[in-house]
């Protein structure tokens, strides 16, 4: 039996049903890790459904329990030879809010859904449709190689991922020694474009900045009081215009990256972003000058306004309100200084005449990336280039924030992210999705990724 036969078996999976089936059982499991009510769903998905699917494959498993009291863990084990290399696969079990009532023709997300090309339901892109095909592609080369895989692979589903992983960190701290691997290769995110397969390598990390101007208790006659008071709406946006200015680009030095590198150029020369026709289409003269749209996205630094407030938008008084606040959002890259993001911005909008506005950060995720010097991404290209016959679009970092640094920095390994959605896939919004073809494609991918690291002598 061959690598193209256990490919064949990883997109006969889809082909037969088989893979389907299993996908609208676990979508059925109301794992909503936002909602207290559904913990014990979170729980059943991975002891009735994983756990059992790990058996059969010949993976030994455990439940860890969050050191805080809330979401678990599932650890699953596979241990063939010590001289073999040795993967770990992460995923996560929890989705969003299912936003019943909200889909396309009243849909229920908690069943999966076929239309044309797509599979609709609640976590069939994020993350529950990923981490099954890899899953299922492991299958398909276990099933190919009679019962073995030529590797040790060990997975980390965690419950808690769409809470910010709280405290993936010290569970990954605490199992150092039981999650020791050569490389982390999992998926999550979408791909560069429905038809182009990606790898990245991180992902840029995001720091919520909250602006509040607080004037006066109460609201002021606009025509008793206009031209003598000041208008806290007014100094807000003022304030965020020397932060960001009307094209999205940033204005303050200590907020923007380190210089591009010709490394990373070079490896986002033939990217490109083409939205699809759902999709919404590019800004024109929007963001960083002399930048591509792929070194704005996967390279660059960018403070997005989020949400503003000020008075009564669905009933405004004529009159000035007496605060105004805004939730903006700095996606940052690998070198980024952001462990005093928050003094920089309030020293820089007070020597511009804007003391009044006070300023705090939260909700932070870190940036990461493998170096590029890594062997394993030419190698992980390759497998898929070996595949699909296509060039993997290789970026830098995920443009959006994942746990990506548990892995790079506390586990120190190399983190190859091969993405099995697309950026029109609807996640954490109604109408989430998957393509049938992305799909096929996918389970040959990591079939064939999992065939090739089986047949290393040892670790890159």
């Amino acid at each position: 039996m061959t690598r193209s036969d256990a490919i064949a078996r990883a997109r006969r999976m889809l082909q037969s049903g088989e893979f389907l089936a299993e996908l609208d059982r676990r979508v059925s499991y109301q794992t909503e890790s936002q909602n207290p009510e559904k913990r014990g769903a979170l729980r059943s998905y991975l002891i009735e459904e994983l756990q059992p699917a790990f058996s059969k494959l010949g993976f030994s498993t455990r439940l860890i329990e969050s050191p805080a009291g809330k979401n678990p863990y599932l650890v699953a084990e596979y241990l063939e030879s010590a001289a073999a290399p040795t993967v770990l696969v992460y995923g996560h079990g929890d989705v969003v809010d299912g936003m019943a009532g909200e889909w396309r023709d009243n849909l229920d997300p908690w069943r999966t859904t076929i239309s044309g090309n797509r599979v609709y339901g609640r976590g069939t892109a994020d993350n529950k449709g990923q981490h099954s095909i890899n899953m299922a592609a492991l299958a398909a080369v276990r099933e190919t190689r009679d019962g073995r895989l030529g590797f040790n692979a060990k997975f980390i589903i965690e419950t808690a991922e769409e809470i910010g992983s709280p405290d993936l960190r010290q569970v990954c701290e605490q199992l150092r020694d039981e999650l020791k691997a050569d490389l982390l290769l999992a998926s999550d995110g979408p791909r560069l474009s429905a038809d182009r397969p990606t790898l990245f390598l991180g992902c840029r990390g995001g720091i919520r900045l909250h602006l509040d101007v607080n004037l006066r208790d109460g609201a002021h006659h606009s025509g008793n009081w206009g031209g003598v008071l000041a208008n806290p709406a007014t100094i807000l946006a003022s304030a965020i215009a020397t932060l960001v200015d009307g094209h999205g680009r940033l204005q303050v030095e200590p907020l923007k990256p380190p210089r591009l590198t010709n490394q990373i150029r070079a490896a986002l020369a033939d990217v490109k972003i083409e939205p699809m026709p759902d999709e919404p289409a590019l800004s024109d003269d929007w963001g960083e000058e002399g930048l591509s749209a792929a070194e704005r996205l996967y390279a660059w630094n960018t403070l997005e306004v989020l949400a503003m407030s000020s008075g009564n938008i669905d009933k405004p008084a004529n009159a000035i309100p007496g605060q105004a606040s805004a939730v903006l959002q700095l996606r940052f890259v690998v070198g980024t200084r952001v462990d005093n993001i928050a003094d920089v911005v309030r020293t820089h909008l007070s020597e511009r005449g804007f003391p009044m506005v006070e300023a705090r950060a939260t909700q932070s995720f870190a940036a990461s990336r493998t170096d590029f010097n890594s062997p394993w991404i030419n190698w992980t290209a390759e497998s898929i280039r070996k595949t699909t016959g296509k060039s993997a679009a290789v970026l830098p970092n995920f443009g959006g924030s994942l746990p990506n640094d548990v892995f790079s920095d506390t586990l120190g390994l190399p983190t190859m992210w091969v993405p099995h959605s697309y950026p029109g896939c609807s996640q954490h919004a109604p109408d989430e999705h998957l393509l049938l073809s992305v799909t096929e494609e996918a389970l040959g991918i990591m079939a064939g990724l999992f065939w090739d690291l089986g047949e290393l002598k040892h670790p890159l």
